[in-house]
């Protein structure tokens, strides 16, 4: 792939719910988790192959651990895993309805913490919430949610972005990596919700530009947004619900994209046959390195 070339499916794997990529720099591989599919995924770019490990329950994300490992948010709460997936300790219980509730989007703040949503099912009361967790244990950043999503940070990580899906927003907060504390709280990006093409913001990453990636879910694409939320560029793909995205490769100059076909019409899964597959493409500007989750931060 050259940078500038649209998506490719490089992982026809008809994943249910396609989530949560991650790249893990040491290994040179991206960890995926498939949701609905109750699996943590290892995919491996240069062998074109990839690892299910199956979870006991649905995993909304996960993220490599310092001294090995995983953390990771499912439906119960945020448990740490072994390197195999295997569930170890459950560090913090979901504080919420676990018959309506699980943990979604999840991403390591720069000192190590681990910033997690949920998702509030029903889609009624605005029941779900951002969480952090750290060695202090689960604190509350923000409520009222629907579903929530698109964490990322600034290259400085001073400025966090924060997406709740159903709204079509996204919001931006001051950051203090000091103490894991969010504040001034403003609309990013608002998309509007009309037409086939509408999409609502799932899940993100920043470039080394500061411009945030993010996955327009029932909108078949991926948008990139200057800092000021300016839009600058959409770029399509053969499914119309990307999840989410991620830069890896050793340049971090590929942005692959995760995707959804559980609950999709026949007609849609005709027209876009690879739905739940995963798909990159090459670009011109790179990602920014990822921390692991640190015990200690």
């Amino acid at each position: 792939m050259t940078a500038g070339s649209s998506f490719a499916c490089i992982l026809d794997i008809h994943a249910k719910l396609g989530e949560g990529p991650v790249w893990s720099a040491a290994e040179q591989v991206l960890y995926w988790v498939d949701i609905k599919g109750r699996t943590l995924n290892r995919f491996d770019p240069a062998a074109g192959t990839n690892h299910a490990m199956e979870m006991p329950e649905e995993i909304g994300c996960a993220a490599p651990r310092k001294g090995g490992g995983f953390i990771a948010g499912l439906r119960s709460g945020i448990w740490e895993l072994d390197g195999q997936g295997r569930p170890v300790a459950c560090l913090a219980a979901n504080p919420e309805d676990q018959a309506a509730s699980r943990f979604n989007d999840g991403r390591v703040d720069p000192v190590g913490r681990y910033l997690a949503g949920t998702l509030d099912e029903p889609k009624a009361g605005g029941k779900a919430h951002l969480y952090r967790y750290d060695r202090r244990g689960l604190a509350v950043l923000a409520g009222g949610l629907l579903t929530s999503n698109g964490l990322a940070f600034s290259p400085d990580g001073r400025t966090l972005y924060h997406a709740d899906t159903p709204t079509f927003t996204v919001r931006r907060y001051r950051y203090d990596p000091a103490s894991g504390e969010m504040s001034d709280g403003e609309v990013f990006v608002r998309l509007q919700p009309a037409g086939e093409d509408r999409g609502r913001p799932d899940g993100a990453a920043v470039d080394a530009d500061g411009c945030y990636w993010a996955a327009l879910y029932e909108g078949g694409r991926v948008a990139r947004f200057a800092p000021d939320g300016t839009l600058l560029s959409e770029h399509p793909l053969p499914a119309r619900c990307p999840t989410m995205v991620a830069f890896g490769g050793p340049d971090l100059r590929t942005l692959y994209v995760t995707t959804a076909s559980a609950g999709r019409p026949a007609e849609e899964l005709e027209r876009f046959p690879q739905s739940g597959g995963l798909f990159a493409m090459r670009v011109e500007v790179p990602g920014l390195p990822l921390p692991s989750f640190d015990p200690a931060a």
